[in-house]
């Protein structure tokens, strides 16, 4: 007489309804555990900030808040030098342009108006060309602007002190104790600055 082999199923169908139940939310749980692992593994590794990922025109580095200001010494269009440390005391914008880049071309208006209405506040707008080969149409351009705060020329130390700046407009926003408190990358509303301006004066 053949004995029969015992079946496999037979073994499965060992396991009851609770037990199915366990393994079901034991396997849903570790797929919870790993995706969640995956998705947070720079702030696990100490990778990235606990508030999360930065906004795009965050800039970080030596502009994250209330650092302090790098000085500068750097010529102006009129011909004199300027020194940043000299205008302690004031709140300061710190705009990096060029003639050739059309959101700085729309930023400006926002600036002068900004200039003309905080000015004699204790308020101050630094633009910071970065012309190289279209150095010589910034006073042109300021001219026919109406630009009515200095306007200086960068260097090469004044690129790297600032963190590498890596597209223009590029705006630092300084308090009166000479600290940043806020960068930003990219063409910023009136109302943005003029909150930050209301805020340190």
């Amino acid at each position: 007489m053949n004995q029969k082999i015992p079946s496999n199923k037979n073994k499965h169908a060992g396991l009851s309804q609770k037990q199915r139940s366990w393994i079901y939310t034991g396997i849903f749980f570790s797929i919870i555990l790993l995706l969640f692992a995956f998705n947070n593994a720079d702030y696990l590794f100490g990778k990235e900030e606990p508030n999360g990922p930065y906004p795009p025109n965050y800039i970080p580095a030596a502009q994250q808040s209330t650092a302090k200001a790098p000085d500068f010494t750097l010529p102006t269009s009129d011909g004199k030098m300027l020194k940043l440390s000299s205008l302690k005391g004031k709140v300061i914008i710190l705009d990096f342009w060029a003639t050739w880049c059309p959101p700085c071309r729309k930023g400006i208006p926002d600036l002068i108006e900004l200039k003309k209405k905080y000015g004699k506040k204790g308020f101050e707008i630094i633009g910071i060309s970065v012309d190289r080969e279209t150095k010589n149409e910034v006073v042109p351009f300021i001219k026919e602007y109406g630009i009515n705060y200095p306007v200086v020329y960068a260097d090469n130390n004044i690129i790297t002190s600032y963190g590498g700046i890596r597209a223009i407009p590029t705006s630092f926003i300084i308090d009166k104790q000479g600290k940043i408190v806020a960068s930003y990358e990219g063409l910023i509303p009136l109302l943005t600055y003029e909150n930050h301006i209301k805020k340190l004066l």
